[in-house]
């Protein structure tokens, strides 16, 4: 089931508003240029930042996202995309040239659904397509940065966030969520977070080569950029 920051649709309201400025949308677009694709599968699309994005670039674009009050915003954001409503492993018969997933969705899946999504995403791309996507280096441990975070209001509503555990490679934190009528609303969420030699062991099983592992642009030292092609 998705996070309530998701898939509550009061949450999902404010996300845009508390994530800010996307300025890491700019490298997956620089990455379709890259590749040179036409067609795009954007996978945990969201309220829809990257594939609107793309979209206006005139890219055929796939959205799908299995929170669907996420889903309604980006519904009414661009009638030129496709939204779907499920996961990868649901999706209809597809050939897309790049298949993304941004905002660190790599780290929601905790365990053998992490594979079915690279299998998911492996069908979903023409022979020779590639796939990018971000994941926080564990090395790096972002969670300390967490516990530290300062409140931020947005809208009228203050957003605290708290770290729940560390048992590595699995982290799980909480978003309080405090409306100006009082009602508190609380989103928990546990990430994994993998090695780069993991993850490059898990795309070759599924049927991808690493063609390249980048820096994050926007955060430099803290994130792993994996640029995958599919090659069988």
């Amino acid at each position: 089931m998705p996070d309530a920051i998701f898939a509550d649709s009061r949450l999902a309201k404010l996300y845009d508003a508390f994530d800010g400025p996307r300025d890491d949308l700019d490298l997956y677009l620089a990455l379709a240029d890259e590749v040179g694709a036409r067609s795009v599968l954007d996978v945990g699309c969201g309220t829809g930042c990257l594939a609107t994005l793309l979209a206006s670039t005139g890219r055929s674009v796939v959205g799908v996202d299995p929170a669907l009050a996420s889903l309604q915003i980006a519904r009414a954001k661009d009638a030129r995309v496709t939204w779907i409503h499920g996961d990868a492993t649901t999706l209809p018969e597809l050939q897309v040239d790049l298949a993304t997933m941004t905002g660190n969705v790599a780290q929601v899946f905790l365990g053998d659904d992490w594979e079915a999504t690279l299998r998911g995403v492996h069908a979903a791309l023409r022979p020779g397509g590639h796939l990018v996507f971000e994941t926080r280096r564990p090395e790096r441990r972002a969670w300390e940065d967490w516990s530290r975070v300062q409140p931020r209001v947005r809208s009228g509503v203050r957003e605290q966030l708290e770290l729940l555990n560390v048992s590595l490679p699995f982290v799980s934190l909480r978003h309080n969520y405090r409306f100006p009528d009082g009602t508190v609303v609380t989103s928990d969420s546990t990430l994994r977070f993998r090695s780069g030699p993991e993850i490059e062991k898990s795309l070759r099983t599924s049927g991808f080569e690493v063609v390249d592992v980048r820096d994050a642009p926007d955060r430099p030292g803290r994130e792993l950029v994996f640029v995958a092609r599919r090659v069988s």
